[in-house]
């Protein structure tokens, strides 16, 4: 029998999808639901516990007591302020344990999945249940990137996997080979947010999006969906790219059918494997 699947659910609906998608296989399921992060209509009809990330100790023991064995990260977190975090105990001892480690994301992901490793629990990736949800490679929607476009993309892939290389962020913008925006703490949207003032005379530009060199696969792979669309189309840009098989688009079909309404390409880029080796 295969063991009970816990979900730590961040935001949007993607935990959701997948709690169904986990049932539907015939599988137990427990979410993990964060205070402030975590929408309410994730748990509906599924066993839970509400907490605050501080409380580390006490999620683990419920989890053990659920009976569950594996855990898979779903759904955008805002990183939590020391304040907000509230560390009892067994946080107190992680953070001291893994220090300058968890300044970055893909560091503190990385830190978190080996304490529960530890614990004796397995961290599976999303993917590996949703595997839908892996960007193909290739346009999705009818339109493509045109010359310019493609060498944007270029660019943005340089440029992106340098900032993920010092685990910094997973996206860019350019525009006419010019880096208007780089994505940071803020994430994704804030980013698109800011680039319609930032745009240059003349068309084209593109968000991509990699994953990080060093990123594994399990924890955070680079996400978008709809309002990806939206906000890229807010911001006066081309299209989007993203990496094939190194990223998730939530609802394919309804991302393909805005961005061909909005007059947006949406591309899957192979990275090749002198620069993706994770």
């Amino acid at each position: 029998m295969a063991p009970k699947v816990a979900i730590l659910a961040g935001g949007g609906d993607l935990p959701a999808r997948l709690a169904t998608a986990v049932r539907g296989t015939g599988r137990e399921v427990f979410i993990v639901a964060f205070d402030g992060q975590t929408d309410p209509a994730t748990v509906a009809g599924f066993p839970h516990l509400w907490s605050r990330f501080g409380a580390a100790g006490s999620i683990v023991a419920r989890l053990k007591a659920e009976g569950v064995g594996d855990l898979v990260f779903a759904g955008p977190v805002r990183r939590p302020s020391f304040s907000e975090l509230l560390p009892d105990w067994y946080t107190t001892k992680f953070l001291a344990k893994v220090g300058t480690r968890a300044l970055g994301d893909d560091g503190l992901l990385r830190s978190v999945a080996r304490e529960l490793e530890g614990e004796g629990f397995r961290v599976v990736g999303l993917h590996e249940i949703l595997g839908e949800l892996l960007t193909p490679a290739g346009p999705v929607g009818s339109r493509t990137p045109d010359e310019a476009a493609r060498r944007d993309i270029a660019r943005g892939v340089e440029v992106a996997r340098g900032l993920g290389a010092l685990d910094v962020g997973q996206g860019c913008v350019v525009q006419q080979g010019i880096v208007l925006a780089v994505e940071a703490i803020e994430g994704t949207d804030a980013m698109l947010d800011r680039c319609a003032g930032l745009r240059r005379p003349g068309g084209g530009g593109v968000l991509v999006k990699v994953k990080k060199p060093q990123q594994d696969r399990r924890l955070d792979l680079p996400t978008m969906g709809t309002t990806t669309v939206e906000k890229a189309a807010a911001a006066g840009l081309a299209g989007i790219a993203v990496q094939a098989g190194g990223s998730l688009i939530v609802d394919r079909t309804a991302v393909g059918a805005l961005a061909d309404r909005l007059g947006l390409f949406v591309v899957g880029i192979e990275v090749s494997a002198s620069e993706d080796t994770k």
